[in-house]
């Protein structure tokens, strides 16, 4: 890793001028967890490597100044942003001391419908009831949104592993084309019908899983999502940037505009009466928009937003349509080295 954040820095030290190229990385977690299957989590042993290479590489700047700098055409070259989508509390617990270490700033994406609430993220609380749960049902079936879903359940069975060694201590992935059961199977069949709900028919299909599991509706120390205190004391020490992400993260283009506008603006505004100032900086839930959500973002008031496209910025581009992209799960200093160093160059 010393050889390429060398590099870096030299890099850097003979380019840092306005209108060049930058990147907006996203993280969701930090944390070590055993179950990831969602490719959530980096270690914090990893996040520290990640920010070394970042300090070595560019620029590091919040969100919101790396739009001003795009939309003004003036990007300082080289320039890195940190940012986290959804708000869990490890944000603050884990990731925040780490940024104060090495002074690099971050931008937290905020979902402010978790609030105070007695439940998990809805995906959490699937993954619990399905990869944590021993002694399940043999069978669900249940109605979600047109489609009936009888699926098989089975033993809960532990991840091989290959999945162990392709994806890190957090084992399998939704996104592998194999899986370790029929249990891990009906999950990600049944995950995939839920996310596309709308945020009142979900939360009813979340009850009645919960309730054929037998299980109850809890927050896991290691999921829980920040409290309205936590981000108001988080914005006033001033290094990271607190925006939105909606208030019950749905997919946006499978909502009705009305209430694609309801999460934009009630998110903003729960953040503004948290934070007591404007709220500047949007991300859409999964990378997900559609012209409908970039022009709401624009008439309640952003000035920018974030999406999920893998590529670097550029002066001049979208400043509703920012690209990101997602740091891997597993990923240690070199990787994230090498990868600033292919786009940044």
């Amino acid at each position: 890793m010393r050889a390429l954040a060398h590099r870096a820095r030299r890099a850097a030290d003979r380019l840092v001028r306005p209108g060049g190229r930058g990147i907006v990385l996203l993280y969701h977690r930090v944390a070590d967890e055993p179950s990831d299957p969602y490719g959530l989590c980096v270690t914090p042993a990893a996040f520290d490597e990640h920010l070394q290479a970042i300090r070595a590489a560019g620029r590091p700047l919040r969100a919101r100044d790396l739009a001003a700098g795009v939309a003004a055409r003036a990007l300082p070259d080289r320039a890195i942003c940190i940012t986290f989508d959804d708000g869990y509390a490890d944000n603050v617990e884990a990731a925040e001391p780490l940024l104060h270490r090495y002074d690099i700033p971050a931008t937290i994406f905020v979902t402010t419908g978790t609030a105070g609430r007695e439940r998990e993220f809805w995906w959490d609380e699937l993954e619990r009831v399905f990869l944590a749960t021993a002694e399940l049902p043999p069978v669900l079936d249940i109605r979600i949104g047109r489609n009936r879903i009888e699926c098989p359940v089975g033993a809960l069975a532990p991840a091989p592993g290959p999945h162990r060694r392709r994806h890190g201590p957090g084992g399998w992935h939704l996104g592998d084309p194999d899986v370790p059961s029929a249990r891990h199977s009906s999950f990600r069949h049944v995950y995939q019908a839920v996310q596309p709900l709308p945020p009142g028919e979900r939360d009813e299909v979340m009850a009645a899983i919960v309730a054929w599991a037998g299980a109850e509706r809890i927050v896991r120390p290691s999921r829980r999502a920040l409290e309205p205190a936590e981000v108001a004391a988080l914005d006033r020490r001033g290094l990271v940037e607190v925006a939105a992400h909606t208030v019950n993260h749905p997919a946006l283009p499978a909502q009705p505009p009305a209430v694609q506008r309801a999460e934009l603006e009630r998110s903003k505004r729960d953040l503004e009466d948290w934070t007591g100032h404007a709220i500047a900086g949007f991300a859409y839930p999964y990378g997900l928009y559609d012209d409908v959500a970039v022009a709401h973002a624009r008439s309640v008031g952003y000035r920018y937003a974030c999406a999920c496209t893998h590529r670097h910025v550029r002066p001049g581009a979208e400043v509703f349509e920012l690209p990101r992209i997602e740091v891997r799960p597993g990923s240690d200093g070199d990787a994230v080295a090498r990868l600033l160093h292919h786009q940044l160059r």
